[in-house]
């Protein structure tokens, strides 16, 4: 899409799965919304259809996955995925219903919402595109993980992984946002985990709907035991940088920032957008003239660029 004007999806595009954590099945629908609507959730499945507002002041604290819980207590877990596919496509409104409690996990990844919403296209609304600019740097630490963003005329996003597991390892990556890059470079990415990790997980309820090897990377050591081994050589600080996204695109409006995450997980980015929102003459909401739009995420993307996964 071009221009500074803010877009939706032209159609409905739905996908079924089970979530993760839960083994619940779910289907979502992304549908259109209007100019100035932002991206809202809606839950379906219940006689009053609460809507959840994709909003960093509502997640509630979670290290394994991002949850919205609305003014009535419902809540929709593991947005995070689905929030990077649409604002590394450059979705500004839609409504996601969806009729249980956990987003499908899919293929682990956000490439299968990317393609969908990439397929199905975008429509112009008639409003300007608004963001937030950093104005100045703020950052938050928990253990020897930490989470930062300051100014940039782009979003950037900088990240850095350290495990023991030699497959592994430290793995560092940079990239500039803009021009399509996270539906290029991160969505194929999948979550991943170590194979104590999943015996643990669903020794306590959780990881029911997963299959390892299929939506997850699973490691052991110096070896990746998933059935056809990674799409990248550093698919893990890829995924990392791909939640990163979805949880920046809780902010409520495209964020120009150059984001830097070590170690940091979703618990530790939503307190950083906590604290930049609570940081006077930290950020501030701009209108986005035609240059600037050009450099904020999922613009000039093109259907080619898009990973094609089996």
């Amino acid at each position: 899409m071009g221009g500074s004007v803010q877009t939706t999806v032209k159609s409905s595009i739905s996908f079924a799965g089970c979530g993760l954590h839960s083994g619940k099945p779910a289907r979502i629908t992304i549908r259109p919304a209007m100019a100035e609507h932002g991206i809202w959730f809606q839950r379906v499945d219940l006689d009053t259809a609460p809507l959840i507002p994709a909003r960093w002041d509502v997640v509630r604290q979670s290290p394994l996955c991002t949850t919205l819980v609305g003014e009535d207590g419902v809540s929709v877990s593991t947005v995070e995925h689905v929030m990077a596919a649409l604002a590394g496509c450059g979705v500004h409104n839609a409504l996601v219903e969806i009729d249980g409690p956990e987003v499908p996990i899919l293929d682990g990844s956000a490439v299968p919402f990317v393609r969908g919403i990439m397929h199905r296209g975008l429509r112009s609304l008639p409003a300007p595109v608004r963001a937030f600019e950093v104005l100045k740097t703020v950052s938050v630490t928990s253990g020897d993980a930490t989470a930062s963003i300051g100014p940039s005329q782009v979003l950037r996003i900088d990240f850095e992984i350290d495990f023991a597991d030699r497959a592994i390892g430290r793995q560092y990556k940079s990239l500039n946002m803009s021009n399509g890059s996270f539906a290029r470079e991160l969505s194929d990415s999948r979550t991943f985990c170590r194979k104590d990790d999943v015996a643990r997980m669903q020794a306590n309820g959780l990881a029911l709907g997963g299959a390892p090897g299929i939506n997850a990377v699973v490691f052991d050591g110096d070896q990746v035991t998933s059935p056809g081994g990674l799409r990248h050589a550093d698919e893990p600080v890829r995924h990392k940088m791909l939640d990163a996204l979805g949880d920046l695109a809780l902010a409520g409006a495209p964020l120009i920032g150059h984001y830097v995450g070590t170690r940091a997980g979703h618990t530790l980015t939503n307190q950083l957008l906590r604290t930049l929102f609570a940081t006077p003459d930290a950020v501030r909401m701009i209108t986005c003239d035609a240059a600037t739009a050009t450099r904020l995420p999922g613009y000039g993307l093109v259907w080619d660029e898009i990973p094609a996964v089996a």
